[in-house]
């Protein structure tokens, strides 16, 4: 579109520049406006050429043809016919018709024509338009989905949508200020109009205010020269409040426009800008709706909704089991349990957090997951409130895990396992004097990740936020505190005691909060903090 306008302006500019000697009598020359339009919304830039075809004393016949682009991808372009006579009454009367075709911001084109009467007085002008959108009115666009949890189930809701161009018209009456005489090249004009856009339900209408100071006759480029500074303000629901300001100047397009005739006010009148709306006005609608059930993730996971409403904590073991593996169980609520909820083979259990499901028709959307919380009270020692298994992941959840005994307090306890994830979780253990209080542990297990958690240790014996035992993995963007215990507070502990622990490339960006490092046997790696230290 762009490239296009382009060329019809330079052809039409060629074509002017090669007749002007012809047209040496003639009281109107062809010109072209360039304008820079910023607004609160996004900003206009335009290039307008004024090409008269055919004149008399009293009556011109001018081709107009305009290109404009936004900031915000969109572009479009008219091409436009139309007279205007002048009256012995002092008025100008003119019609005019355009033929528009615009790209808009959502790569959808669109033509329409456009249809313009005018009354340019020597104090008043008014002016209307028609504008009617043809050929492929609506661009279908892309189905949007959204995903909720509703009870035990997945809805996902996918609205079908286009883009249409909207039939409409618009009209202006404005005013002369008196701060100049009639005559002069200087003059104030203000403006009230308003606009109405509608089809298939959809109405875009408002008012419209604009001002504009106008400098006509410069000594620029050849005594022709123009300036047009204004404002303008609009208002629709659709669209909210506009808001833009502008400057147009006008480049004179004849050989040597000094030896033309000087214009009176009237005559200069014939060569005002004509007025329009600056787009082929679009709107975007839903068309229709379809509801379904997602029943597996985007990835082909059965999915399981559990809420504490319907599943008590002393169910939820089991209830997780029950899903099965390689299955992603999404919690909702909070559940209180003295037992290990122990994840199969590649399962995913989740709280907060996106999930993208898939519906039986094949439509995409992403669910936010609202979260929960598990609350293990005094759990075996020999397990944590979550113990992980292969390639299983725990993801956004909240794990309080509380010892009131002599005994272990485990967040989590994970012996013997590959490939398990854990990210973007809350773990807190908190113990009695007694306790071995640990956040989370992985013993004698490899490709681990652990990443973007919150670790904390309270109390106990000795208070470990984080421990890899013989595991190999990576440890990275979490923030780990240990303090309160009686004993060791330690935020990293990595042993390599009949095995080896090895910390894999991208162990970084760890916060330590509280506590120590340490490291025991034979570790490879590193674990890299925020303040530029690492462990080992």
């Amino acid at each position: 579109m762009k490239r296009l306008g382009y060329r019809y302006c330079l052809g039409l500019c060629g074509l002017v520049l090669s007749c002007s000697a012809a047209a040496q009598d003639a009281k109107w020359g062809p010109h072209i406006d360039f304008e820079a339009k910023p607004g609160s919304k996004r900003n206009l830039g335009e290039a307008d050429l004024f090409l008269p075809l055919a004149q008399d004393s009293r009556t011109l016949l001018f081709a107009n043809l305009r290109t404009r682009f936004d900031n915000r991808d969109g572009y479009e372009g008219n091409l436009g016919l139309g007279v205007r006579r002048m009256l012995e009454n002092g008025w100008n009367l003119g019609a005019y018709a355009y033929a528009d075709r615009r790209r808009t911001q959502l790569r959808n084109t669109f033509d329409q024509a456009t249809f313009g009467v005018e009354a340019l007085g020597r104090d008043f002008e008014l002016r209307a338009n028609g504008y009617l959108p043809f050929g492929s009115r609506a661009r279908e666009l892309a189905p949007v989905s959204n995903a909720s949890i509703s009870g035990a189930s997945v809805q996902v809701s996918t609205d079908f949508r286009e883009e249409r161009a909207l039939k409409g018209y618009d009209a202006e009456v404005g005013w002369r200020t008196p701060l100049f005489d009639s005559e002069a090249t200087r003059q104030l004009r203000v403006y009230l109009g308003g606009y109405r856009f509608a089809d298939a339900g959809i109405s875009v209408h408002g008012p419209r205010l604009r001002a504009e100071f106008a400098v006509q006759e410069l000594p620029w480029f050849g005594g022709r020269a123009s300036v047009f500074v204004g404002a303008e303000t609009q208002r629709d629901s659709a669209r909210g409040t506009q808001n833009f300001a502008y400057v147009r100047l006008r480049i004179p397009l004849e050989k040597d426009s000094a030896r033309m005739p000087r214009l009176n006010a009237q005559e200069r009148r014939m060569t005002a800008p004509v007025v329009r709306d600056v787009d082929i006005v679009t709107q975007s609608r839903t068309r229709a709706t379809i509801s379904e059930t997602a029943t597996v993730t985007a990835g082909g996971q059965a999915i399981t909704i559990l809420s504490s409403g319907t599943t008590t904590g002393a169910a939820l073991p089991g209830a997780v089991a029950a899903a099965g593996a390689n299955s992603t169980v999404i919690l909702t609520g909070s559940y209180t349990t003295t037992a290990s909820t122990v994840l199969q083979a590649g399962q995913t259990l989740m709280g907060a957090g996106p999930l993208a499901v898939r519906t039986p028709s094949g439509f995409v959307a992403t669910l936010n997951a609202p979260g929960a919380t598990i609350h293990g009270n005094d759990v075996p020692g020999s397990l944590g409130t979550i113990t992980m298994a292969n390639n299983s992941t725990l993801r956004g959840m909240t794990i309080n895990d509380t010892g009131t005994g002599a005994g272990n307090s485990l967040g989590l306890l994970t012996d013997g396992v590959s490939g398990a994830v854990v990210v973007g979780n809350t773990i807190t253990a908190n113990g009695a004097p007694a306790d071995a209080v640990h956040g989370i542990s992985f013993l004698n297990s490899s490709n681990i990740t652990v990443s973007g958690n919150t670790i904390t240790a309270n109390g106990g014996g000795n208070a470990l936020a984080l421990q890899y035992f013989n595991t190999s993995g990576i440890i990275s963007n979490n923030t780990l505190s240990a303090s309160g215990s009686s004993g060791t507070n330690r935020a990293v502990l990595l042993v390599g005691g009949g095995g080896a622990t090895a910390l894999q490339a991208g162990s970084t960006g760890n916060n330590r909060v509280a506590g120590t490092c340490s490291t025991s046997g034979t570790v490879t790696g590193a674990v890299g903090f925020t303040n530029g230290t690492t462990c080992p």
